[in-house]
């Protein structure tokens, strides 16, 4: 049995051949009033759900934007609200605040940070999937590694500098959106329903401890 001396890493040589990940489940864009009320009553009836969100790249220094999508994804489906036309509403600020709806997300200091430029709030019900993944010795912090240990597969990054504020959002853009919040619910109950042996990974790696220092000898 291997020791606790080691780690569940994997590369980028051998994340970039992997299949790329597939999403085939409803995605809907939401970007009215009506809309958005009728999705976050969808979305309480689970207890868990992925969360992510999308900011519009600036290449302007002193100059950021705010969060343009918020992404939540069920077992079933995907909704995109477009908080660049919604607004910061308080049903979203209840949801965000909801303790009773918990949200996985990734890097989540990360999102909240962005995600006050839009409105106050309090963060509750979030479990950040980079403070867990180290119980099952993942030492591996970005959600593509992540999921590639897991599932032997590759998310795709290419839209994540797209424009988030564009007057229609791609199908290529909806469909990176969606799997990010997708993918930290998948990994979220894969990891927690026991699914995933880091002593069984073909990426359990021995860890080499550092070589001690030896003292300097002092210069005559």
């Amino acid at each position: 049995m291997k020791t606790a001396n080691t780690t569940v890493t994997i590369t980028k040589e051998q994340l970039a051949p992997m299949p790329l990940v597939e999403y085939s489940s409803p995605i809907t864009v939401i970007d009215t009033p009506q809309a958005e009320a009728e999705a976050l009553s969808k979305i309480r009836r689970y207890p868990v759900v992925g969360f992510d969100t999308e900011t519009k790249p600036s290449f302007r220094k002193g100059h950021p934007n705010k969060v343009a999508l918020m992404q939540v994804s069920t077992d079933d489906e995907s909704f995109l609200f477009r908080l660049n036309r919604l607004g910061f509403s308080d049903a979203m600020k209840e949801f965000v605040e909801d303790a009773d709806t918990l949200k996985v997300g990734l890097s989540l200091k990360d999102d909240f940070h962005v995600m006050h430029r839009n409105s106050d709030f309090e963060p509750r019900g979030f479990i950040d999937l980079q403070k867990i993944v180290s119980q099952w010795r993942i030492s591996d912090s970005s959600l593509q590694k992540i999921y590639g240990i897991l599932f032997g597969q590759r998310i795709s990054k290419g839209q994540r500098l797209s424009n988030w504020e564009a007057a229609e959002l791609t199908p290529a853009q909806q469909k990176y959106a969606a799997i990010d919040a997708w993918a930290c619910l998948v990994i979220y109950r894969h990891l927690t329903q026991g699914l995933f042996d880091p002593e069984t990974s073909p990426y359990l790696t021995e860890v080499t401890p550092p070589m001690p220092q030896q003292p300097q000898t002092p210069q005559q």
